[in-house]
C-alpha cells in the first residue's frame, strides 16, 4: 500500500459507482428475478372520495395466468395502518391509513385490490375484469373551504378537516419581540398571500419492491431511501420480529423525499408474499407513479412583513394552511413546521409569529419533496423581500444587505431559535454580483423599459440559507419526531490493506461511495481506489437513519470520520509494539506511525497484516482493527449562498427564457467539487421547474389532469439555460470537516431567484404576484390585468 501525499478531500474524482450507473450494469429492484417469482398489479380508485359497496373479483380469478385477487377486505385483519412518525401536537387528528381500501376511498388513485399472477401483463390485463361498486362521497379539494367551518369532512369520524395546528412565536419563546406590536409599529406594511403549488417528485425510477419470504427472514428489496427505517416501520406496523426482516436497497434511482416513506405498494407486497410463501414483484408504471406516490409542496402562505421607512424589517407574521391530502404519511405533518424555522432567512429582524394549520384533502398524500419545508419558506421571505424593496424604490440587493446577518456576528442566534454558526452573505453576494454583471444588466434593463421593448428584462434576486444535516436528536425529540437524527458508521480493516466502510446513509444518486471514499482515504492515509463503501442493505450495514435532508456528508460521513479514528486508536499500541517504542512518541501521518524524529515506521495496512497473524501482539490487546461509530452532532450546518437569475419575458405572449442564472453557494469545505457541481445543477433544474414548469392539476372530481409527462412538464436540458456557479467557503464549525450539504441548495434557492426575475420584468404594467408555475397563460394574463 501506497501511502497518500495530497489530499483527496478537495479532489474531483469521477465517481466510482457510474462506472455501472452509466452503462446499465445496474441492480434496479425491477432488474431482479427470483425462482417461483410472482407479480402484482394493483386496481386503483377512479374516485376521489367514494364508498366501496362492493368488488367482484371472480371474473378476474378465472383470468389466464392469475394465481389471486386480493381486497381491502381480506387483508383488513393483518394490513395494520400505515405510519405517521411525526405527531407535531398531542391532540394532532390521525385517521387510519390502510394500504387497500377497506370500506372508502379518499383519493384517486388509492389502492382497492391487487392481482397476483405469473406475470406483469397477466396481472394487468386481469385488472380490467375486477368490478367496483362505488358509491359517490363529496369531494374536498380546496384547501381554504377545507379548512372552513363547515366544509364537506374527508374523514367524518374527525369531524373536521384540520389534522393538526402548530405556532411559533418569537415572544412566548424568548427568542424575539411581539410581532403584533411590531405590525402596530410599522411605518410600512407589506401583506402578501403566495401559493406554493402542488408538486410530484417525478424520480428518474419509478417505485418498485420485490418480496422473498422463503428464506430464514423475509427479504425486501425496495427502491427506497429509507432501508433502516422502513425496516423499522414494518417490523412495528405488521409485527414482524425486526432481525427477521431484511431490507435491502439496491441502486436507486433518484428520490427527492418522494422515496421517504413506508409506502402502500410495499405493505401490501409483504402482506401478499407471506400469505402465499413466494417471491412476488410490484414496479409502478409512471401514471401510477405520478397519481399515487405522495406528492410536495401544497401550500397557501399568507404573511405580513413590518418594517421602518429606511428598510430595516421589524417583524414577521406567517399564516399557513398545509394541504396533507387524504391521510399523514411517513413525516407529511412535520414538513411545514421544517420551514417554520427558516422563514427569518439570513435577516436578523427581531419579532416572528409562526401558525401553520394542517388540512385533509381528498388528494394524494403530500410529504417531504426536495428541500421540505424549506424552499417553501425561503420563496415567501425572499419574494417579500423584493416586495418590501418595491414599496421602498430600494434596490433588492441594498434592502437584502440593509438587513442580514454580517459575518462578524456569527454564531447569531436567530428569532426563530436556531443558533446560525457560520456564513459569510457579503462575500457570497459580492462575488455573484462580479459573475452575473448586475450593474450592466440593470443598464440594460433601463434601457429596454425606456424604448419599450415588447421583451423586458427581469432581474431576481435570492439570498437563502438552510438548516442542513438533519439531525440533532434532541432538537428532533423535542419537536415530537418519532426518531433520531444520529448516524452510523463502521471500518472493516482488510489484511491486504483494503478498507471496507459500512455507512448507514443509503445512497440514491448522491455518489457516497466516491465521497466516502475520499473522507477515508485522507483519515487513513490510504489510497483512494483501496476503500469499498457498502451501504443500503440492514444485513450489512444493520444501523442507520438513511438519506434524506442533506444530511449524508454532514453527519454520515463524520460516523465514518469517528469510526476511522477508532481505528487509528486501535493501531497505535500495536504499531508501538511492532517498533519497540513508546506509543506517545508516535505520530500518525499520511498513513504511517513514525516514531517522532525519526525516520523509523509502519504503515496502517502493515499493522492490520500483523493483526490478521496476531502472532506477536501486545499482552491484552485483541486482534482486530475494525471499529464502528455513531455520531450525533449539537447542531444542524447552515449553507447559505447568493442566486442572481436574469429572465426576458416576451410581453406581447407571456413567454418567460431564463437569460442568465448565477449562483454563488457556500457549503463550507467541498469533498468533491464534481459531486457538488452535479447537484447544484439538479437542484436549480428541479427549482426552476417550479417556477415555471411544474404543477399538479385536479379538476372538480379530483381527477389527476397532470398524470403523465405530456402534462406534467418536467423540464428538459433545452428549457433550461447554462448555468454559471461559483463558490465561497466558510467552514461549519460544529464538525470536523467543516462541510455543511448542498444537495438541496439549488432547489430552494432557485424558485424564488425565477419568479422575482419575472415580476422584476412586468412590475411595470401594474403585476404585483404571479402563481407558480409562470406559464405563458398567467405571465400574459397578469400583463393584461395589471394593464388594465
Amino acid at each position: 500500500m501506497t501511502a497518500t501525499a495530497e489530499p483527496e478531500i478537495g479532489k474531483a474524482r469521477t465517481r466510482k459507482e457510474d462506472e455501472h450507473l452509466v452503462t446499465g450494469r445496474t441492480r434496479w429492484t425491477d432488474n431482479l428475478v427470483l425462482p417461483g417469482m410472482q407479480h402484482l398489479a394493483i386496481l386503483r380508485s377512479p374516485f376521489a372520495h367514494a364508498g366501496i359497496t362492493g368488488i367482484d373479483t371472480a371474473a378476474a380469478r378465472e383470468m389466464p395466468g392469475v394465481v389471486a385477487v386480493l381486497t381491502g377486505a381480506d387483508l383488513a385483519d393483518e394490513q395494520g395502518s400505515l405510519p405517521c412518525a411525526w405527531p407535531i401536537t398531542p391532540d394532532m387528528k390521525s385517521p387510519p391509513a390502510p394500504s387497500l381500501a377497506v370500506d372508502r376511498v379518499n383519493f384517486a388513485g388509492e389502492a382497492v385490490a391487487v392481482v397476483v399472477a405469473r406475470s406483469a401483463y397477466e396481472a394487468h390485463d386481469a385488472l380490467e375484469a375486477i368490478d367496483v361498486d362505488y358509491d359517490d362521497l363529496p369531494v374536498v379539494l380546496d384547501l381554504a373551504a377545507a379548512a372552513a367551518d363547515g366544509a364537506d369532512l374527508v374523514h367524518p369520524d374527525l369531524e373536521t378537516n384540520v389534522s393538526a395546528t402548530w405556532t411559533f412565536d418569537s415572544a412566548e419563546a424568548g427568542t424575539g419581540g411581539d410581532v403584533e406590536q411590531a405590525i402596530r409599529d410599522a411605518e410600512v406594511l407589506v401583506e402578501r398571500t403566495f401559493r406554493q403549488q402542488r408538486l410530484i417528485p417525478a424520480f428518474m425510477e419509478p417505485r418498485s419492491v420485490v418480496v422473498d419470504p422463503t428464506g430464514a427472514q423475509i427479504t425486501m428489496w425496495s427502491a427506497t431511501q429509507i432501508p433502516h427505517i422502513l425496516r423499522l416501520m414494518l417490523a412495528m406496523t405488521l409485527g414482524i420480529p425486526e432481525h427477521k426482516l431484511r431490507v435491502v436497497a439496491p441502486d436507486v434511482g433518484g428520490g427527492f423525499g418522494g422515496k421517504l416513506q413506508v409506502t402502500p405498494e410495499e405493505v401490501i407486497a409483504l402482506l401478499v408474499a407471506r400469505r402465499l410463501g413466494k417471491p412476488v414483484k410490484y414496479t409502478e408504471s409512471r401514471s401510477e407513479s405520478m397519481l399515487a406516490a405522495h406528492h410536495g409542496r401544497d401550500q397557501i402562505q399568507k404573511l405580513t412583513l413590518a418594517a421602518r421607512r429606511d428598510g430595516t424589517v421589524t417583524g414577521m407574521k406567517v399564516e399557513l394552511l398545509a394541504d396533507m391530502g387524504a391521510y399523514l404519511r411517513l413525516v407529511t405533518s412535520g414538513v411545514p413546521i421544517l420551514g417554520a424555522f427558516m422563514f427569518n432567512g439570513i435577516y436578523k429582524f427581531p419579532a416572528y409569529h409562526f401558525t401553520c394549520t394542517n388540512v385533509f384533502t381528498n388528494k394524494v398524500p403530500t410529504d417531504a419533496y426536495r428541500g421540505a419545508g424549506r424552499p417553501e419558506a425561503t420563496f415567501a421571505i425572499e419574494r417579500m423581500m423584493d416586495e418590501l424593496a418595491t414599496e421602498l424604490s430600494l434596490d433588492p440587493l441594498e434592502l437584502r444587505a440593509k438587513n442580514w446577518i454580517t459575518h462578524e456576528e456569527f454564531p447569531f442566534d436567530t428569532v426563530a431559535g436556531l443558533t446560525y454558526d457560520s456564513g459569510n452573505y457579503e462575500a457570497a453576494t459580492a462575488h455573484a454580483q462580479e459573475l452575473f454583471d448586475y450593474d450592466g444588466l440593470r443598464r440594460e434593463q433601463a434601457e429596454r423599459r425606456e424604448r419599450k421593448d415588447p421583451v423586458q428584462l427581469g432581474i431576481g434576486v435570492s439570498t437563502f440559507t438552510e438548516m442542513c444535516g438533519l439531525a440533532p436528536s434532541r432538537t428532533l425529540g423535542a419537536l415530537a419526531y418519532g426518531a433520531g437524527g444520529w448516524e452510523h458508521a463502521a471500518i472493516r480493516m482488510l489484511p491486504t490493506g483494503k478498507v471496507e466502510v459500512i455507512t448507514g446513509s443509503s445512497a440514491h444518486g448522491q455518489g457516497h461511495e466516491t465521497a466516502w471514499s475520499q473522507v477515508v482515504a485522507d483519515q487513513l492515509g490510504v489510497p483512494f481506489e483501496d476503500v469499498e463503501v457498502l451501504h443500503g442493505d440492514t444485513q450489512t450495514s444493520p444501523r442507520g437513519m438513511d438519506t434524506y435532508g442533506s444530511r449524508s456528508l454532514a453527519v454520515g460521513a463524520i460516523a465514518v470520520v469517528k469510526a476511522a479514528e477508532k481505528v487509528i486508536a486501535k493501531a497505535r499500541p500495536i504499531a508501538a509494539h511492532l517498533m519497540e517504542c513508546a506509543e506517545d512518541d508516535l505520530e500518525f501521518t499520511e498513513g504511517r506511525f513514525r516514531v517522532k524524529g525519526t525516520e523509523k515506521a509502519v504503515g496502517i495496512a502493515d499493522v492490520a497484516l500483523a493483526v490478521f497473524a496476531a502472532h506477536d501482539l501486545p499482552d491484552g490487546v485483541e486482534p482486530n482493527l475494525d471499529s464502528e461509530a455513531a455520531y450525533d452532532p449539537e447542531n444542524f450546518s447552515f449553507p447559505h449562498g447568493t442566486h442572481l437569475c436574469a429572465v426576458e419575458v416576451d410581453t406581447e405572449t407571456g413567454k418567460v427564457g431564463i437569460r442568465s442564472y448565477v449562483c454563488v453557494d457556500d457549503i463550507g469545505h467541498v469533498v468533491n467539487p464534481l459531486i457538488v457541481e452535479g447537484q447544484v445543477h439538479g437542484g436549480l433544474a428541479q427549482g426552476i421547474a417550479q417556477a415555471l414548469y411544474e404543477e399538479a392539476v385536479y379538476d372538480e372530481a379530483g381527477t389527476l389532469l397532470s398524470g403523465s409527462f405530456a402534462e406534467y412538464h418536467v423540464p428538459s436540458a433545452a428549457d433550461l439555460p447554462t448555468f454559471t456557479t461559483g463558490r465561497t467557503e466558510t467552514p461549519a464549525t460544529g464538525n470536523p470537516l467543516g462541510v455543511k450539504g448542498v444537495g438541496e441548495a439549488g432547489t430552494i434557492a432557485s424558485t424564488p431567484a425565477v419568479v422575482n426575475a419575472v415580476l422584476d420584468a412586468v412590475r411595470q404594467f401594474g403585476v404585483r404576484d404571479i402563481e407558480m408555475p409562470c406559464t405563458p397563460m398567467r405571465v400574459w394574463n397578469a400583463i393584461q390585468g395589471g394593464a388594465r
